[in-house]
């Protein structure tokens, strides 16, 4: 049963949005949809056609004129606007101490944006993913703070950790998503190549594809357990696995996830 907003959580009653694009969405729906409460929503005219979409759709979601007006509206402020664009988006923006601060930004430091804003409020990094519009995504915090991650334990679940280090790990991990995608496309595009109708693919992948994923759910079992229990001793899976996925390409992996901490820890 979904929760009400606030309902055994830390209530915020006044969220401002700096930056209204997938992420800032999927935020306000998951906010507004299917709970009897909800906190009043205050967006930045950037992405002005999403916010007025949101607005029209949900009764306690506003538009404001200037980010500085969503901030003096708001208790909490998510500033999720995209990194190469904080310094305009960001310039002369007043933060008062009393304010908390969302920082959703890939690759941008708490220690960077309070410079920036210059401000002693509360600064929490979060990594909220598109699946939090249906409150079905862990949301990674960083430092922990009681309010962020009652927040984000209503829209889906929260693990918050203590370092940016860590943090930059659990980063990485999310940047694999579109590999993933990628990778059951190319599977799509392979059967078609053997004659297969690409809408006949399409489906046949997708539907398996969801079976793994309600399969991840069963936190019963290890990773490699389930592995391991959808293969039998020389047959298709074991094969594929064992001749493509080697030990090279596991390295391979590695380096590169190793490669991008490194990325966002230069930054």
């Amino acid at each position: 049963m979904t929760k009400a907003f606030g309902e055994d959580t830390v209530n915020v009653k006044r969220v401002g949005i700096i930056g209204v694009g997938e992420i800032g969405r999927a935020i306000v729906t998951g906010l507004c949809d299917g709970g009897d409460t909800s906190p009043e929503v205050f967006l930045s005219p950037r992405g002005a056609r999403t916010a007025a979409e949101l607005s029209e759709r949900y009764e306690g979601v506003q538009v404001c004129a200037a980010n500085q007006v969503v901030v003096d509206r708001s208790e909490l402020v998510i500033i999720a606007v995209r990194p190469h664009d904080r310094s305009e988006a960001l310039a002369g923006l007043r933060v008062d101490d009393d304010k908390i601060v969302v920082n959703v930004m890939t690759g941008v430091g708490n220690d960077d944006l309070r410079r920036m804003l210059a401000t002693d409020a509360p600064l929490v990094r979060a990594i909220p993913l598109p699946a939090i519009r249906e409150r079905a995504s862990v949301t990674v915090t960083c430092p922990s703070h009681p309010v962020v991650d009652s927040l984000f334990d209503h829209l889906g679940g929260v693990l918050p950790v203590e370092d940016e280090a860590a943090f930059n790990v659990f980063s990485a991990l999310t940047g694999t998503l579109t590999t993933h995608y990628w990778y059951v496309a190319t599977l799509t595009s392979w059967a078609v190549g053997r004659g297969v109708p690409s809408d006949v693919a399409d489906r046949y992948v997708r539907s398996l594809f969801q079976g793994v994923g309600r399969a991840l759910s069963d936190e019963s079992r290890s990773l490699h357990q389930l592995a391991g229990d959808h293969e039998t001793p020389r047959g298709n899976n074991e094969r594929i696995r064992t001749t493509w996925f080697t030990a090279a390409n596991a390295e391979a992996l590695g380096r590169a996830l190793d490669d991008l901490v490194a990325h966002l820890e230069s930054r």
